[in-house]
């Protein structure tokens, strides 16, 4: 069995992108269409921070698993 492959995107490409996406939809001026596309898009990055942010706590709970709370 394969490992699974991390995303192509760094924590950083997308959290930069995200808040692109927050700016543009704050900014308003977008049809609808546009800012449903937006919105989707923010929930894929959203997933993906959400990803990396888990991937770091797993390695910092592995490398101190003295230190974990009970």
């Amino acid at each position: 069995m394969s490992e699974p492959t991390e995303p192509a995107t760094t924590f950083e490409q997308a959290r930069e992108e995200l808040a692109d996406v927050v700016r543009r939809l704050e900014a308003g001026g977008l049809t609808l269409e546009e800012s449903l596309a937006l919105w989707e898009r923010g929930e894929q990055l959203a997933e993906l921070c959400r990803h990396w942010l888990d991937r770091a706590r797993e390695r910092l709970a592995a490398a101190t698993p003295g230190d974990q709370p009970e």
